[in-house]
């Protein structure tokens, strides 16, 4: 059988293994159940193609195994005859239908093409026929793995069947290792630089792959099993900037009813330091102030800086609340190997999700801090599982993580956060990474005024400029009382300041920086 040959010939231990461990769980769900009982998900990607052909093999060793005690049926090939269902969508690529179409002449697959969504078209399918397994390419860091295993039973509310997972723990590297290997053809949307194909209307080739850097329509992208870091595999999925914020309080209201429809629109972030030893007074946080600054000058706005325990039931229950009334989380403290260090389990259970291993994860960590890093006895692999994507640069030895909308920052000082900020804009100007909007501007005065001398004054510019924050503050009670202007137009400060100054003899006020 020319893949089983194929794998066994490589030079490629981890292939190998991946490719073994595959076939066990395949020849495990063939002692199961009959070959009327199961089937396969085909939808013309990449990592539907391997499996199409890992079950090839499956089949054709378990048969040999069945037929002949050596194992062996010497040259000989054997029709595939488990049933192929495909979900044919009018969003879908025409490569994708025509290399589904091709793949099932190719190899004479009993193909069903469904013309339903996927749950109604499964309650058709599982109406008319015994199938009781269904084989599927999901891999861990798909949305839909969460929870799932080698053998997962379909969820509460869907037609009962058994999810067979193959390639569950096959990275994007392993993918392209065993096509390339095996030297089975492939849609050729991937040699156009397509890293993951979704539907015609979320997806492009990934920039990351692009050749020419132009605005004109003749960009070249190299092909997929060219991108070197498998983490960025969905950079090319089309990403609509949305908040999740459903209803979002205003992050600045002069200490007033916040109404106007500026601050309303603001894209707010929080930021959650993890950290009993800031808590204790041993520790002083200075990440805070200066992410504070960095979300400033791209327009964001702060609606909350918190301090929490380490403990993963405090770290879930702010990350929960501040995820769901704000554009982004920041969080970082917490990050490690010790005991303490429970961030990542915290954001796990806010969203309701198990950690799981990351072999990519594990391989920048390997390759940081050595064999010391392997499988089990190293909890900083296990990531929120199935909601986790790894945001890699190359200047950082250890990726960022980020889920949906939180991001995980491992900086312990604000040099080392200075550093990731920078990366950060540099992947946001690459891939969207983060909204960049007009930056925030501002004007300051000190006063040797009194607090209730200014205080009425200041209420009533509130009111006259609401798209403008005013504040005060004194660095020590008997020093200066500083007035803040902050606002996105500059010229609305100035005419903020100046009707102050109005309200005050000359020199009252003087400038700062």
């Amino acid at each position: 059988m020319e893949i089983d040959k194929a794998i066994r010939e490589c030079d490629d231990r981890r292939l190998k293994t991946k490719y073994n461990n595959a076939i066990y769980v395949i020849k495990r769900a063939f002692a199961l159940y009959s070959i009327q009982e199961v089937a396969l998900s085909f939808n013309g990607g990449k990592d539907s193609t391997v499996l199409l052909h890992l079950l090839r093999a499956g089949y054709y060793l378990h048969e040999a195994e069945r037929c002949d005690p050596n194992g062996d049926l010497g040259n000989g090939e054997i029709t595939f005859p488990v049933r192929t269902i495909y979900f044919e969508s009018p969003s879908a690529f025409p490569e994708i239908n025509s290399f589904t179409y091709e793949m099932a002449a190719n190899y004479s697959l009993q193909m069903d093409i469904i013309r339903l969504d996927f749950k109604s078209g499964l309650e058709s399918l599982l109406k008319a026929n015994p199938i009781k397994a269904i084989f599927l390419g999901v891999r861990i860091g798909d949305p839909t793995a969460v929870g799932q295993e080698q053998f997962s039973p379909s969820s509460p509310g869907w037609p009962p069947f058994m999810r067979v997972n193959p390639i569950l723990d096959w990275s994007y590297r392993d993918v392209w290792a065993f096509l390339l290997t095996c030297k089975v053809q492939y849609c050729s949307l991937y040699d156009q630089g397509y890293t993951s194909i979704g539907s015609i209307h979320d997806t492009i080739p990934n920039a990351l792959l692009c050749t020419t850097h132009s605005t004109n329509c003749d960009e070249k992208f190299r092909p997929a099993y060219l991108l070197s870091d498998g983490r960025l595999e969905r950079a090319g999925r089309v990403k609509k900037y949305s908040s999740p914020v459903s209803e979002q309080v205003s992050p600045i209201n002069n200490g007033l009813k916040g109404e106007d429809s500026c601050w309303k629109n603001m894209l707010t972030a929080s930021v959650i330091a993890v950290g009993d030893e800031i808590l204790f007074g041993t520790a002083e946080d200075k990440l805070g102030s200066s992410l504070c600054k960095k979300l400033h000058t791209i327009g964001w706005a702060v609606s909350q800086v918190i301090v929490t325990r380490n403990d993963v039931d405090s770290v879930a229950e702010q990350v929960e609340r501040q995820k769901s009334t704000n554009n982004m989380v920041f969080i970082y403290g917490g990050v490690g190997p010790l005991h303490s260090d429970v961030t990542v389990a915290g954001v796990a259970k806010a969203f309701g999700v198990r950690l799981a291993p990351d072999e990519e994860f594990e391989e920048y960590l390997r390759h940081l801090i050595g064999e010391k890093c392997t499988g089990d006895k190293n909890e900083m692999a296990q990531l929120p599982e199935g909601i986790t994507e790894l945001l890699h640069h190359e200047r950082m030895t250890v990726p960022l993580i980020k889920c949906e909308n939180v991001i995980v920052l491992n900086a312990t000082n604000v040099s080392e956060l200075d550093e990731q900020w920078g990366c950060l804009i540099e992947l946001t100007k690459s891939n969207g990474l983060l909204a960049l909007a007009e930056p925030f501007v501002s004007k300051h005065l000190a006063t040797a005024l009194s607090d209730v001398e200014v205080a009425q004054p200041l209420s009533k510019l509130c009111l006259q400029f609401p798209d403008i924050y005013i504040g005060g503050y004194r660095e020590s009670r008997i020093g200066p009382l500083v007035i803040t202007f902050e606002g996105k137009d500059l010229v609305r400060i100035k005419a903020a300041v100046e009707a102050l100054l109005q309200n005050f003899h000359p020199g009252t006020f003087s400038h700062i920086h």
